[in-house]
């Protein structure tokens, strides 16, 4: 009886489709329908309420079931609502208000859980290997190698230059693996103060350190059974590094402040700028750590060595920028194309798509020319090797010239040419580099 009444009230809003099934056994074989609200009568004939429940659960974890008894017992309730149930409701003069409500509350749920879908579905599509432009020689052996790489779970360590697209290949990896419809977690390792790494990867409980207000998951546990990217991993401490091998090794974190191992299973995808061999003879990077992260190596082609993909990235950079923009087409001419197909790309894809879209900004009558292109003509070693210049001015205008492209970070720029800092702070103290 109140199994009808409730069909009648939920019936009295056109939206709702409403079934009524007389006893488990005939709701389960009409399960697969996967409706958006259960509501499950605590007392039936043929099954229990917790056989149903679990039946549920096993088909599909999210399904939202409402529990509807006769009895207010708080210690059954809180039991079903451990065992997956969504909500349970005792039957009285209140529970038309609660079942509306409740109702309510699922709807912009499910709505919510349909737009995430969506959007995955959206980003899973942005990273096919369709997005990754360019038919070059050198490109499609990368291609060979993603396509290898998501028929496993393999570790995949990306390097190339920067600018060159690592993280951009990272993504094509996981949205078109097994763990697509998961989140993809990306750290960038060279962005985070050395003290703060260990918290950021493995998370922290509540009181850890001054601050720790709350627990905070790490990037681990969020990529469980997901997709882990470490860029830049030739930036880690070696005091981190051991951490890591452990955590790789075992499949566990610790969180900061705890004594309780978590069980984690990330797929990890690593990517550097750096010669992690080279680093491994210099004593920068742990060589057990190396030969674990190694895994399926895949190395990008600068952009100078692509050919005409060039031309097929900057058609298409244009092409979005004027869709985005709400611009009509633009076109780059014959002698622009020529330009950039000369230039050296220090910044590689990066710094094309940047060039093309100020192009696009500078550009009369919908077409790039020569004079829409702008390098960094001034401090560009491409450039500027031509000049007649002393060697010491040649090794200052390198020096600036690296300094500018990251951020005036003296000790990245450091290693990079593999000159001393004190070098690069006496050239600036001396106004011999301006910065």
């Amino acid at each position: 009886m109140y199994g009808k009444v409730l069909r009648h009230q939920l019936s009295l809003n056109p939206d709702n489709e409403v079934s009524l099934f007389q006893s488990g056994k005939e709701f389960l074989k009409h399960l697969h329908q996967k409706p958006d609200l259960i509501t499950l009568d605590y007392s039936l004939p043929d099954m229990t309420c917790q056989e149903i429940l679990k039946r549920i659960v096993e088909f599909d974890k999210d399904l939202a079931v409402v529990i509807v008894s006769g009895q207010e017992d708080i210690g059954t309730a809180v039991s079903l609502l451990r065992e997956g149930a969504y909500d349970y409701i005792v039957k009285d003069e209140n529970t038309k208000d609660r079942l509306w409500n409740m109702v309510n509350r699922i709807q912009n749920r499910s709505e919510l859980v349909h737009e995430v879908e969506r959007l995955r579905e959206e980003v899973s599509a942005k990273y096919d290997f369709s997005s990754i432009k360019g038919n070059s020689d050198v490109l499609k052996k990368v291609f060979k190698l993603v396509e290898k790489s998501i028929q496993t779970n393999i570790t995949v360590s990306i390097t190339g230059e920067t600018g060159t697209g690592k993280e951009q290949i990272a993504k094509a990896i996981h949205y078109n693996s097994s763990a697509r419809k998961k989140p993809f977690v990306a750290v960038n390792m060279a962005a985070i103060p050395i003290d703060l790494v260990e918290s950021e990867l493995f998370g922290y409980e509540k009181g850890a350190f001054t601050g720790a207000n709350t627990r905070k998951i790490g990037r681990f546990e969020e990529a469980n059974n997901s997709t882990l990217f470490l860029d830049e991993i030739g930036e880690l401490d070696l005091h981190i590094q051991a951490k890591l091998l452990r955590v790789l090794q075992e499949k566990e974190i610790t969180r900061l402040g705890s004594n309780t191992p978590v069980k984690v299973n990330s797929r990890i995808i690593v990517a550097t700028h750096k010669n992690l061999a080279e680093e491994v003879r210099k004593g920068n990077f742990r060589e057990d750590l190396y030969f674990r992260l190694l895994g399926l190596p895949i190395e990008l082609p600068p952009l100078r060595d692509r050919g005409n993909d060039i031309i097929i990235l900057a058609k298409f950079f244009t092409d979005e920028f004027c869709k985005e923009n709400k611009l009509p087409k633009v076109t780059i001419s014959t002698e622009a194309q020529n330009k950039l197909v000369n230039y050296r790309w220090p910044g590689n894809v990066r710094e094309l798509k940047a060039v093309v879209e100020l192009g696009v900004v500078l550009c009369d009558d919908n077409v790039i020319t020569e004079e829409n292109l702008n390098f960094h003509s001034s401090d560009d070693i491409g450039n500027f090797m031509n000049e007649e210049l002393s060697l010491r001015e040649y090794t200052n205008r390198i020096i600036k010239y690296y300094l500018d492209r990251y951020d005036n970070n003296v000790v990245r720029v450091a290693d990079i040419l593999d000159i001393g800092k004190s070098t690069i702070y006496r050239l600036i103290k001396n106004e011999e580099i301006i910065i």
